[in-house]
């Protein structure tokens, strides 16, 4: 502070054209590397890469200019910004699919039949899997039949040997086909699942924002209901009802 104040003095007696400098706006102060306060009417080179005050004519600060960011400053900064896109592409991706999720179902319920439409197919390809095993074990036990009437009298013939080797790999193949339709039952369950849980979640939000809250002014009385008028006594006559004037 006593260097500032006795480089305002130093620039106020020194004459025109410092005072010039000050008018214009071109004083400026720092806290150099050793922490001394530095000013001139020019950035002072012990300045350079740090923050910094310009000063008015009348020695106020006008502004602040900050120090340049450092490399680590500045890697963090875009390491927040790449967060915040990504954050930003997530809840719009998010909203796309709330979007479509509403499109789709317009009940509870019609996730339930969708669920069991997508089941229903996989259910009948393993039907249709098994079905086929059946076909190709008999057409197996056929050939097998067939070669056991050649034995001891010397190798079945080609085509025998032939229809037994492609039955039991069509049979390796549908029993392939089951297990993989098998695991398609997982992945169904848990995708509806989570339209499911996901559906609920957007009816719900959709239900506290649809409520507004009732604002009642503290220290206002609610209004007292109008007296009741009691019923005429049976037999006594009706009040009189005062006639106009």
């Amino acid at each position: 502070m006593k260097t500032l104040i006795k480089s305002i003095l130093f620039i106020a007696l020194a004459g025109p054209c410092c005072g010039s400098a000050v008018a214009a706006g071109r004083f400026f102060c720092c806290n150099d590397a050793t922490g001394k306060q530095t000013c001139g009417d020019i950035l002072p080179p012990a300045c350079y890469g740090r923050a910094y005050r310009e000063l008015g004519g009348n020695g106020m600060t006008v502004r602040h200019v900050d120090a340049p960011l450092t490399p680590e400053q500045r890697a963090q900064i875009a390491l927040e910004e790449e967060q915040r896109r990504q954050l930003e592409e997530q809840r719009k991706e998010q909203q796309r699919k709330d979007a479509a999720l509403l499109a789709t179902y317009s009940a509870e319920n019609d996730i339930e039949l969708m669920r069991e439409a997508s089941l229903a197919d996989v259910r009948k390809a393993i039907s249709n899997a098994e079905g086929r095993i059946t076909e190709f074990r008999a057409r197996r036990d056929k050939f097998a039949a067939e070669a056991a009437l050649h034995q001891g009298k010397g190798n079945p013939p080609p085509e025998v040997l032939k229809g037994i080797e492609n039955a039991e790999q069509e049979m390796q193949l549908q029993e392939q086909v089951i297990v993989t339709r098998q695991s398609e039952v997982a992945i169904i369950q848990a995708k509806y699942d989570q339209d499911l849980q996901r559906y609920r979640e957007i009816k719900r939000q959709q239900a506290l924002s649809a409520v507004k809250p009732t604002t009642v002014r503290s220290g206002t009385p609610a209004a007292s209901p109008a007296p009741e008028t009691p019923p005429a006594a049976e037999g006594s006559p009706a009040p009189a009802v005062p006639a106009a004037p």
